[in-house]
């Protein structure tokens, strides 16, 4: 991201001075309590569990295997571009395919560290990078987030959900929310039809694998209409899942949908790979 302390590089943690000279009762109790704590639970990279000094933080290795996705990008798209030439520039595969949704960005292309982290979360029930998710996330969808009403996760089918006991989405979702401000509604979007896993599956067959799964339930209509929604995700691949998606939210109502995820499956010239 734009600085080390955005992205968790060494052993940052996020947390910023108070805004004052006072002190809280409940900052007094972490700064007393916080070095009984790390002796029980000690502070290890979260990618390759090294020792740190800090919490929700990697070690400086991890964090340079990890490629953020910078600017220049395609405005649609948020593909990496190999050169800058203005402001709205697009990729040819988004004047070739424009999106059904706005715009869409994510943290880092879905490789190395970042592809084990997500893997560790979705997997492993590995939840204890979310807060240095969360940090990722407003970051890079900063401009997005300013104008976005509601943050709505890409939901997961009931079935998966009994098996994996959450929904990755839903967890990103709502630690951006209490980073933000932004109000999560993790029910507005339902996946109503069971589908096939998408890997292994090319373009056509991930569109036609999604296509009408998703749907907003008549009672959460109002959670979505007439509303800037930013649908959340952990990875967009060819951008079948959150197209899909975003349909279903366009078909309730929504005023208009971006797309912040995670991570993004690129190839080296700045196309979305099959």
């Amino acid at each position: 991201m734009a600085s080390d302390a955005v992205s968790g590089k060494g052993d940052y943690d996020g947390t910023r001075p108070p805004p004052s000279r006072l002190v809280t009762a409940a900052a007094l109790v972490k700064r007393v309590v916080s070095p009984f704590l790390d002796t029980i639970v000690p502070p290890l990279c979260l990618a390759c569990h090294a020792p740190l000094a800090s919490h929700d933080a990697l070690c400086s290795g991890c964090w340079s295997d990890i490629d953020f996705i910078r600017p220049p990008l395609c405005d649609r798209l948020g593909l990496p571009l190999s050169y800058d030439s203005g402001a709205g520039t697009l990729s040819a595969l988004a004047v070739a395919e424009p999106p059904v949704y706005g715009r869409a960005r994510a943290v880092a292309r879905h490789t190395g560290a970042m592809r084990q982290l997500i893997h560790d979360l979705k997997f492993r029930d590995r939840q204890d990078a979310r807060r240095l998710f969360g940090r990722w996330l407003a970051e890079a969808g900063r401009e997005l987030i300013a104008e976005a009403d509601v943050l709505v996760p890409v939901p997961v089918h009931r079935m998966k959900l009994l098996r994996r006991r959450f929904n990755q989405a839903a967890l990103l979702a709502d630690e951006l929310a209490r980073l933000t401000g932004r109000p999560s509604a993790p029910l507005a979007l339902e996946r109503r039809r069971k589908t096939a896993t998408q890997l292994g599956l090319t373009r056509e067959q991930r569109r036609t694998n999604v296509s009408r799964a998703f749907a907003v339930p008549d009672r959460r209509d109002p959670l979505v209409r007439g509303r800037r929604v930013l649908l959340v995700d952990d990875v967009i691949t060819t951008g079948a899942t959150i197209s899909a998606a975003t349909a279903a939210l366009l078909d309730a109502g929504a005023a208009n949908v971006d797309v912040l995820a995670l991570a993004l499956v690129t190839d080296t010239t700045g196309t979305v790979q099959a």
